[in-house]
């Protein structure tokens, strides 16, 4: 072949290939379009995950409300540790009164809870959608990286929501359900700040537990070094412990609980920086 056809023949390659990419080019119309597709994926998942949660009132229900039993299971945990070190413990028995005020208040909390763990349930899916979004413009360590961040952020929060459900709503539950000012005085909860209560906190501690993965960033973008968060870990350790005693009620086993799994995250969150460096 001369080396005119081979020039033609390398244009006409490299011109193919830049019609493809051309093609490959989504206008924003079509991204939107491809945005819409996913939400609408998205809600179908939730609202089935939430449907199924609705139907399943009695099994959920039964769940949502063992935090507020007295012979919860981190009680027989924690009388059993006891036990194991030597001390007889018990916690002493206790009833709540739980009531509805508004005709409607069991039924809407019922949906809105529904919604809520159906959301919740949805999350694995959630974010896999959103990777399948933003892919196409990541570079393939990019992809796998963001993986690994993803799945780490998810198991976080995971975990500050088992922290939030076996620890520190039902002792919260506990200490301020049966908290008298007067024997006179008798405590009805309601059942939409107990659901409300439930929420806030489960969401509080599932962000607190993301503290590894903003250490991690703030340590890639150099505002943080592991030598800083080492030098002020005493002052560290003291803003914790406010932190802790903010969103708790004033108990000190309680404070004791959450503060710990806090603290320990402070030092993963050292070593994450560390790694990072």
């Amino acid at each position: 072949m001369s080396k005119k056809k081979r020039k033609t023949s390398q244009q006409s390659t490299t011109s193919n290939k830049g019609i493809e990419h051309d093609e490959a080019l989504m206008t924003t119309g079509e991204h939107l379009e491809v945005l819409r597709r996913m939400l609408f994926r998205i809600l179908g998942v939730a609202g089935t995950i939430a449907v199924v949660v609705f139907c399943m009132k009695d099994t959920i229900w039964k769940v949502l409300m063992a935090p507020s039993e007295w012979d919860f299971c981190t009680y027989r945990w924690i009388e059993s540790a006891m036990r194991t070190i030597g001390v007889e413990f018990h916690f002493n028995e206790f009833h709540v009164n739980m009531i509805a005020t508004d005709l409607s208040s069991q039924f809407m909390t019922h949906i809105t809870t529904a919604v809520y763990l159906g959301v919740l349930g949805a999350s694995p899916y959630i974010l896999f959608e959103l990777f399948l979004f933003i892919s196409p413009a990541l570079y393939e360590n990019e992809r796998k990286y963001s993986v690994q961040v993803a799945g780490i952020i998810y198991a976080l929060f995971i975990l500050g929501v088992l922290m939030s459900y076996f620890v520190l709503f039902p002792i919260s539950f506990r200490f301020l359900g049966t908290y008298s000012v007067s024997a006179r005085v008798v405590s009805n909860i309601t059942l939409d700040s107990y659901i409300s209560t439930f929420v806030s906190l489960t969401l509080v501690m599932g962000v607190v537990f993301q503290l590894p993965v903003i250490a991690f960033f703030l340590g890639k973008m150099g505002v943080v070094t592991s030598a800083l968060l080492s030098k002020y870990r005493k002052h560290s350790f003291l803003i914790i412990m406010m932190v802790a005693a903010i969103i708790t009620p004033p108990d000190i086993m309680t404070l004791i609980l959450v503060a710990f799994p806090l603290y320990l995250l402070y030092e993963v969150s050292i070593r994450v920086v560390r790694l990072v460096e």
